[in-house]
C-alpha cells in the first residue's frame, strides 16, 4: 500500500490542462491524465508541477520505467524538490528496485521530513527489504505526524516483533486494537507477539477472538493449533489443524503438527496420513520421519518404523555434513 499517490494534486482552479490532468488523476483515469499531462509538459518543461502529476500517472497506470526515466529527468532538473524524488521512489519500489527505491526516499525525508506518507513509503520499502530497526524509526516518526493512522501502528507493531522488541510490539497492536477494534489480523499479531513471550493463554484468548471474525485464515488457524499443542492440549489443537491443513494444502508444517497431535490422541493411522503429507511436501526435513516411526511402531508396523528411524537419522546426518539447518523440534 502507497499512500501517496494522490498527495500532490494542486488546488482546483488550476489552469488549463494541469487541472485537467489533476481531474483525472484525482479520479483513477490515469490514461486520461497522462493524454492530458504529456502535452503540457512538453510545452512546458519547466513546470514541476506538471512533472509531479506526470509521474503520478505514470505510476497509477503500470508505467513504472517511463515514470522512472522522467523522474531521473525531474531530479536532476530540481534536486531539492522532495515530491519528485518521493515519486521517484515510488516508481522505483513498484518495478521491483528495493534498494534504488530507499535512497530516493531517504533523499525526500531529508527534504521533507515533517511529510508523513513521506516517511510510512519509506518504511514500507524498509519492510520489503526486511530492514526492521530502520523501518520502525520511520513509522516511529510517521505516528508521530498522524496518531490515529490505523495501518502504521500495525506495521510498526510488525517492525518491533521482526526487531525483537515484543513489548514495544504489544503497546502498538494494542494502541491499534483501541483506535480500530475490527482491525484485520490485529489480534492475530498481539497473540503471536504475546506467544513469542511464552503467554501462551494469552495468545490463545487473542487468537480466538481473530478466528470469530476471520474464521478462514489458515495461519491464524495453524498458530492456534501449534499453540495448544504446545500447551498440551492435542484434542483441542486438532480441529484447528484440520482447517489450516484442508486450507493450506501446501504448508508443511500444518501437516506435521497435525500429525503430532493425532498421534498424541492415539489416531495412528490419522497421524500417519499427515506425516505422509509432511514428507511430500518437505521432503528434506527429518522430523516427520521420526514420529512416523513412532507411529508405526504404535499400529504394530515395525519394519516401517525402522525404515522411517532409518531415514530419519541418515538426514539428520546429511544436514550435519552439509551444514543444513536442523528444525529446532523437540519431536
Amino acid at each position: 500500500m502507497i499512500v501517496s499517490l494522490h498527495a500532490q494534486l494542486p488546488a482546483k482552479g488550476a489552469p488549463g490542462a494541469l487541472a485537467a490532468g489533476a481531474a483525472a488523476l484525482d479520479k483513477g483515469d490515469f490514461s486520461g491524465a497522462i493524454a492530458a499531462l504529456e502535452p503540457a509538459h512538453e510545452r512546458d518543461p519547466n513546470s514541476a508541477e506538471v512533472v509531479r502529476l506526470l509521474l503520478l500517472s505514470y505510476i497509477g497506470a503500470g508505467r513504472f520505467s517511463d515514470a522512472a526515466r522522467a523522474g531521473q529527468e525531474a531530479v536532476a532538473h530540481w534536486p531539492k524538490d522532495g515530491d519528485l524524488h518521493h515519486s521517484l521512489g515510488l516508481a522505483y519500489f513498484k518495478s521491483g528496485n528495493t534498494e534504488r527505491a530507499r535512497d530516493e526516499l531517504e533523499t525526500a525525508v531529508k527534504l521533507q521530513p515533517v511529510d508523513f506518507a513521506t516517511h510510512f513509503d519509506l518504511a514500507l520499502v524498509l519492510l520489503e527489504r526486511a530492514e526492521y530497526a530502520p523501518a520502525a524509526t520511520q513509522l516511529e516518526t510517521a505516528v508521530r505526524i498522524k496518531p490515529s493512522h490505523v495501518l502504521s501502528h500495525v506495521l510498526l507493531g510488525r517492525a518491533y516483533q521482526n526487531s525483537n522488541r515484543t513489548l514495544q510490539a504489544i503497546d502498538q497492536f494494542r494502541t491499534t486494537l483501541r483506535l480500530a477494534p475490527a482491525t484485520p489480523l490485529a489480534h492475530y499479531h498481539l497473540g503471536f507477539a504475546y506467544a513469542s513471550l511464552g503467554k501462551n493463554q494469552e495468545a490463545i484468548a487473542e487468537y480466538e477472538k481473530e478466528i470469530s471474525k476471520n474464521p478462514d485464515n489458515p495461519e491464524v488457524r495453524y498458530q492456534l493449533g501449534r499453540i495448544l499443542l504446545e500447551s498440551g492440549d492435542p484434542k483441542a489443537a486438532i480441529p484447528h489443524l484440520q482447517r489450516a491443513a484442508a486450507i493450506d494444502t501446501g504448508n508443511a508444517d500444518v501437516f506435521y503438527d497435525l500429525g503430532k497431535a493425532l498421534l498424541s490422541s492415539g489416531d495412528f493411522a490419522g497421524a500417519t496420513q499427515a506425516l505422509q503429507h509432511s514428507v511430500e511436501v518437505n521432503p528434506s526435513d527429518a522430523s516427520p520421519h521420526y514420529l512416523l516411526a513412532k507411529a508405526y511402531a504404535k499400529s504394530g508396523s515395525s519394519e516401517l518404523a525402522r525404515k522411517e528411524m532409518d531415514r530419519f537419522a541418515e538426514l539428520k546426518r546429511s544436514q550435519q555434513e552439509t551444514g543444513g539447518m536442523a528444525t529446532g523440534r523437540a519431536h
